[in-house]
């Protein structure tokens, strides 16, 4: 298992402790207690979901106050934005982005206050995340994907978006202060 900081505080790349292939397929270990704890990684996991979505899909960026998320590529690949959205860090707005894969089986652990957004890059791809808190939409923040304030570069100009992605949905929509 290997754990890296990145650019942003509180945000890990994570390789899976487990990844096995021969003639048959492979095995991934997504998650194990022990050796995340072991690795620094304590959160306490308790409901994990997946998205299924086509080519050119953008979903996010989205966070809250208090949850913390384990998130992997499961099957295809998408380009993972993670934006800092506390008021009070000294990198608010900053972005960073990773592409996921099922192919380099990269997890990324997101903070509380961090919106993170995803686009599909194959025809197909599963987001599947861990979260520290059970799901709610009610307190959550959304972050327009193209909001000049926070200038995140996405490699498309018009992805599929949802109501509350292109800003005319239901939802707490963040603007920046």
């Amino acid at each position: 298992m290997k754990v890296e900081k990145t650019e942003l505080d509180g945000v890990l790349l994570i390789e899976p402790p487990t990844l096995f292939e021969d003639h048959r397929g492979e095995f991934v270990e997504l998650y194990n207690e022990e050796l995340y704890k072991g690795a620094g990684i304590t959160q306490n996991f308790v409901q994990d979901d997946i998205s299924v979505s086509s080519k050119n899909v953008l979903r996010g960026c989205h966070g809250d106050e208090i949850t913390w998320k384990l998130v992997s590529c499961l099957v295809g690949e998408f380009y993972l934005v993670v934006v800092n959205n506390d008021h009070a860090s000294p990198q608010y707005r900053r972005w960073q982005a990773h592409v996921l894969s099922e192919q380099n089986r990269l997890q990324v652990l997101i903070p509380p206050r961090f919106g993170n957004g995803h686009l599909v890059l194959s025809d197909r791809a599963v987001f599947h995340y861990k979260q520290t808190s059970y799901y709610r939409q009610a307190p959550q923040f959304t972050i327009l994907w193209n909001d000049p304030e926070f200038g995140i570069k996405w490699p498309i100009q018009d992805p599929v978006l949802s109501q509350r992605d292109s800003g005319f949905g239901e939802g707490n929509i963040e603007k920046s202060q």
